[in-house]
C-alpha cells in the first residue's frame, strides 16, 4: 500500500489542524492505521492508531483528549484531527499502516508498521 500524508502547516497555539493520509494500492480496510511524529532532534514517537473498522483507537498520553484519529474506508483515507495544539506538538507527522491478524491490532511500536507515508510538517507557534 502507498500512503500520502497531507494537511500540515503553521498554526498558532490553541489552533487546530486536520491531517489526512490517503492510501492506494491495496484494500484499505485490511490495514491498521497509525500516526507517528518526529520533532527536531528527537526520536519518532507514537501518536495514535485505529483498528480496521475504526471501532477501536489508542492515543499517546501527550495527545489524549486533544487529538482524534478516524478513518473512511470507502474513501481510503485516515485522518488525525488535532485541536488545542501546543508548541510541543511541532513535528513531522507520519502515517503508517500494518497488516495483522484479527485480535492483535494495537501497537505503539514503529517497527510493527509495514508501510509509511512521506510525512507532513506541523509547526505550532507560541
Amino acid at each position: 500500500v502507498q500512503l500520502q500524508a497531507s494537511g500540515g502547516g503553521l498554526v498558532q497555539a490553541g489552533g487546530s489542524l486536520r491531517l489526512s493520509c490517503a492510501a492506494s494500492g491495496r484494500t484499505f480496510s485490511d490495514y491498521v492505521m497509525g500516526w507517528f511524529r518526529q520533532a527536531p532532534g528527537r526520536k519518532r514517537e507514537f501518536v495514535s492508531a485505529i483498528s480496521w473498522s475504526g471501532g477501536s483507537t489508542i492515543y499517546a498520553d501527550a495527545v489524549k483528549g486533544r487529538f482524534t484519529i478516524s478513518r473512511d474506508n470507502a474513501g481510503n483515507t485516515a485522518y488525525l484531527q488535532m485541536n488545542n495544539l501546543k508548541p510541543e506538538d511541532t513535528a513531522v507527522y507520519y502515517c503508517a499502516a500494518r497488516m495483522v491478524p484479527i485480535g492483535s491490532w494495537s501497537s505503539r511500536t514503529e517497527n510493527d508498521y509495514d508501510y509509511w507515508g512521506q510525512g507532513t510538517l506541523v509547526t505550532v507557534s507560541s
